[in-house]
Parts: structure tokens; sequence; C-alpha cells
């Protein structure tokens, strides 16, 4: 095997060996008092069963000399092998860069030269996301051999903490949509239900990370990338602050106004550890991002009690009965921990959500929607085209006049989290929609909007969010958002963990039949 497309690859079957030097770990698959059927047995038995465990616990086996790096990449190479074929969420294998990478880090190990927090751990990156030498198609076929003469920023961060990009993750054309279809490579399943959608834009992503298909991820996140992907699939991530994680992009450039104020990269993971190893090493800065900005990683964490501001009502929008129990799992948990929960209105949500898809959809309507119907999957296109028919179009006066009640906004959030340093709050406001819902009609597409009302916020206003499972709910996973103020994202890690204590982890998992 080589670099290749592997997305209609057959099934190869492989068994489990033996190695007694590899620890049991379990996964934690009791939730909310149901058990996930489709989980993978619960301990480690061997060097083929490395799959199962995160970057953190790889990277100490490693240092230990427990394992080797070569040892751990074949481990998850087999599994893409094993499982890829059912949710078609790898769309490049990178195996031959890899492998060589592998072995220069284990004979790094063993001449004792100095190693980086991720050494030898092997990383998946979305299609949008530059890793040299393979393509960056942001899911369009016609992009497919765009082939990235350099690592991104956020790609290159994690390379001298010595991860290996090994494989690349599908995402929808252009990354635009909160499902994941892509002209290039086709539609990624939930391994949940295949009836349900993997989210999007980092779909692939989520998909790969749920099936243990790789330890530790890179996605990006303009409206809910990071987040909603975690939330379907039953992983976490953890979407920075602006300018916090610098980035950079061969092909795209600056982007527009709205990808360079909202849209951010970040780590995804199927644990909390994970991802603060991820963002400690993913904060360095790189002269390719003006906006990257120098606050140190552990800003914000305390050991003092935190009040934390519960988010259940969200204007005139529903929230699934679901949602809602999974948010308050989050909450007790916290409560248990010590921290102050109290239930709060955030400020001017609505207005906030409102403005994110007004923006948005103004940019798509202006500079990206003649493209995609040129180049992109018709679904994709149909949910774009049925957005800037819901979403009333914008004049200049209007533009700008949206960016001036952002800040206003953002000043009332600054005050709120005064009182409230961290909120709790729900991803979506309802459970996975069905495949093409999103498409379906202007009324669909406007359901969906509306859902992502404490998504979009974020983005719009720039805050950091980890976003974990809370249980399962008819087979489907259930999450939430812990939201910081700016600069904040170890006082949301610290208390994601507390949160993932106590209710466990439901990853990863075999794709249902």
């Amino acid at each position: 095997m080589s670099d290749r497309d592997i997305s209609r690859r057959g099934i190869l079957k492989w068994g489990a060996g033996s190695a007694s030097g590899v620890a049991a770990l379990a996964t934690g698959s009791v939730l909310a008092g149901k058990v996930n059927q489709n989980s993978v047995p619960s301990s480690v038995t061997g060097k083929d069963d490395l799959w199962r465990l995160g970057a953190a616990d790889l990277a100490g086996l490693i240092k230990q000399k427990q394992v080797s790096s070569t040892e751990v990449l074949k481990a998850f190479i087999g599994r893409v092998e094993s499982v890829n074929d059912q949710v078609n969420a790898v769309t490049q294998l990178l195996e031959k860069e890899a492998m060589v990478a592998a072995r220069q880090a284990d004979k790094m190990l063993v001449r004792g030269e100095t190693l980086g927090p991720l050494h030898g751990i092997p990383i998946s990156v979305k299609e949008n996301i530059d890793v040299a030498g393979s393509a960056t198609s942001v899911g369009v076929a016609a992009f497919k051999n765009n082939i990235a003469p350099e690592d991104s920023a956020e790609v290159s961060s994690l390379r001298q903490a010595g991860a290996i990009p090994f494989a690349r993750t599908n995402c929808p054309d252009f990354v635009v949509r909160w499902h994941t279809h892509s002209s290039a490579y086709g539609q990624t399943y939930s391994p949940w239900n295949r009836n349900h959608t993997t989210g999007g834009s980092s779909g692939g992503e989520a998909v790969a990370l749920a099936t243990g298909m790789t330890p530790l991820g890179v996605g990006t996140d303009l409206g809910g990338s990071l987040r909603y992907p975690a939330q379907c699939c039953g992983i976490s991530s953890l979407k920075p602050t602006f300018g916090r994680i610098a980035q950079s992009n061969h092909f795209a450039g600056a982007g527009s106004i709205s990808n360079q104020m909202f849209g951010v990269s970040g780590p995804m993971a199927r644990h909390v550890k994970d991802l603060r190893l991820a963002f400690q090493v993913m904060t360095r800065k790189d002269r390719r991002d003006p906006w990257w900005t120098p606050a140190p990683s552990t800003f914000g964490t305390t050991g003092a009690p935190v009040r934390v501001g519960l988010c259940l009502k969200l204007g005139n929008v529903a929230v699934d009965s679901d949602v809602v129990a999974g948010v308050k799992r989050a909450a007790n948990a916290l409560a248990s921990a010590g921290y102050l929960v109290e239930e709060v209105e955030a400020p001017a949500l609505q207005e906030a959500a409102d403005l994110w898809a007004s923006v948005m959809t103004q940019e798509i309507r202006d500079y990206l929607l003649e493209t995609m119907e040129e180049k992109a999957f018709a679904d994709g296109v149909a949910m774009a085209r049925n957005m800037t028919k819901v979403i009333p179009e914008l004049d200049y006066r209007g533009y700008v006049a949206a960016f001036i009640k952002r800040h206003e906004i953002a000043r009332q959030w600054s005050e709120f989290a005064q009182r409230y340093p961290l909120i709790l709050g729900p991803v979506s406001t309802r459970p996975p929609f069905i495949v093409g819902e999103d498409a379906k009609s202007e009324a669909s597409i406007s359901a969906v909007v509306q859902s992502m009302r404490m998504v979009v916020s974020m983005n719009l206003l720039g805050l950091p969010v980890v976003t974990l499972p809370t249980g399962l709910a008819g087979g489907l996973p259930q999450s939430v958002q812990v939201i910081g103020d700016r600069f904040h994202e170890s006082l949301c890690l610290q208390a994601a963990e507390q949160i993932e204590n106590a209710l466990g982890q439901i990853t990863p998992i075999n794709p249902v039949a």
C-alpha cells in the first residue's frame, strides 16, 4: 500500500496479536444507564489492539519502550483497512511516508534523543488542511490534484511535536455543510446509524475517531464543524479562541471576511486529555498567520470553585428533551465536583446566531454559490441555495452594521463572563438529523440553522469551546458544549475532564451493520 484513494477498498480481515507490555484500559461504554452494544471489547490485549487507545496513552507506551511507533502505526492502518469501507471516512492513506517517519521515530528513541510530546503518534487530517505531498481537495473532485507543497501551520506544529500524519479524512464540498458528502469521495456514514448525519464539515474526522481509525485528528470550525460532528459521532473536540492556533492554507489564502474572523482549526479526539496535549503543541507561533496570539496555554486555569451558567433556554427554539437530559448530566457532574452551577439565559443569543447566518449566507451568495453550482455535489448546492432563499440579503450598509452589532454582543458576553466564567449548553438543539434533511427544502434548512443557535454564536464571538459526549439516547450520542471566555481553553478543558471522569466515554465503536 502507498498513497491512495481508499474510499472504495474492500474489507481486509486481521487478527489480534499479543504483547506482554501493553496494559489493559477500559473504554467506559456504560453511560446514562445504558450499554453501548457496538462498543469494541473493553481492554487492550495485543499490539494489533493499540488502535483502541488515545494519543496520550500511546505516547507513554512509546516512550516507555513498551511498543514502537511502527507497531502503533501498523495497528491504525490495520483498523482503517478493517472498517473504513463501511463508513468511508478516510480518503487518503499516506502509508509510505508515515512508515518512514515511524521508523525514524523508533531510531530516535534508541539513540536517546529528545522527544516531543506526540513522538511517534499517527494523526489524521481533514482534507481542507494542507499536508505536504498530499491533496488538499476541500472535498471537491475538481481539486483532487491540488498537492500541498508544504504543511499548514496546524500540521507543522503537530509534526514538530513528533506526530506523524498518516491519513486524510472526508469533508463536504468547499467545507460548506453540516453533513459530510463530497463530490471527491462520496458520503461518509455515521457508525451509529447510517440514516443519521455524521455532522459536518469535519464529519470524516469524527467518524475516523469514533471507529478507532485514528487516535488524534485535526479539523476546522467556521460554523460548528468541530463541534457538531463531535455530537453526531460521540467524540470530543476543542474549538479554540480565534487567534489561538495558527492557521495557513496554500490554496485558499486568507479567505472571506467571515473566514478570517470566525474560522479556526482545532484538535479532535476521544479523550479530553488528548485534546489538551494537542492544544498545548498547536499554540506555537507561525508567521504565516498574522492573527496568532501569544497567550500562554494554561491561561485561565484555576483551583477555586468556578461559577457555571447552565443554558437550556435558547429563545424561541425548543430544545429536545434528550438533548436537555444530556446537558443536565454534565451539569450534575460539575456540581458534584464543586462547581457552582446556576441556570441562566445567555445574552443576545438569538441576535448572535442571526448575525452569523446573515453574514455567512451573504458571502455564500456573493462569492461561492456560482462555483458550488459548477463543482459541488447536488445536495450541497441545494442546501446553500436554500439558505440564500430563507436568510434575507444584506446590502453594504447591512453588512457593516452586522459587524458593529457583533462588537456590542461580544462586549455583553465579556461582561457576562465576569460572573459566569463557564457556560454549559447544547450543541445542536436536537439529535443528529436524517441524511438529506438539510438539503430537502427551504423549511428544512431553516430548521437546521435554528437548531445550531448555540453553535454558530460561538463562531461569531470567537470563544473557546470543548465539546464532549454525555451519553446515549435512542442509540445516538448526546453531547454538551463547555464554553469559556476568550483564551480560557484550559478552564474549559479542566471542566470537561471532570465531566468525562463522571460520565465516561462511548467510543471507539464498531460501525453498525
